[in-house]
């Protein structure tokens, strides 16, 4: 079982984030932090990295039932989906798989909750 979930789309960068962000709030998901990768290496560290972005995307409905299911799942939340850019125009969108981080909970209400936002996350991503 892999971790992720992927699709490459021919966009640029910022329309990209723009188009993954309303497919998530369509879905109910909400956006708790927009981490820029390339900015913070270039500030904290002088390093150059390709244009990345780590979206924080939480669905309220289903992280309170995940929270009422397993009380330390707060660890592995929010749902991160991250935008990258390989080369201009060539950009890839990968969404975690809550099942397979959900697969250390020895938890099955918890495991029925990770397979409808995987199932909410899968549409995200192949409907870009």
């Amino acid at each position: 079982m892999g971790y992720q979930f992927t699709k490459k789309l021919h966009s640029d960068f910022e329309s990209a984030i723009a188009k993954v962000t309303a497919a998530l709030n369509k879905e109910g998901f909400v956006i708790l932090k927009s981490f820029d990768l390339k900015e913070t290496l270039k500030s904290k560290m002088n390093v150059d990295f390709r244009k990345y972005r780590i979206l924080g995307a939480c669905n309220p409905q289903f992280e309170l039932q995940a929270l009422s299911a397993e009380n330390n799942i707060g660890t592995m939340l929010p749902c991160d989906v991250i935008i990258q850019e390989h080369k201009p125009g060539s950009i890839e969108i990968s969404a975690v798989d809550s099942v397979a981080s959900s697969m250390t909970f020895q938890n099955e209400k918890l495991g029925k909750i990770a397979r409808a936002v995987r199932a909410k996350l899968k549409d995200v991503i192949s409907n870009l």
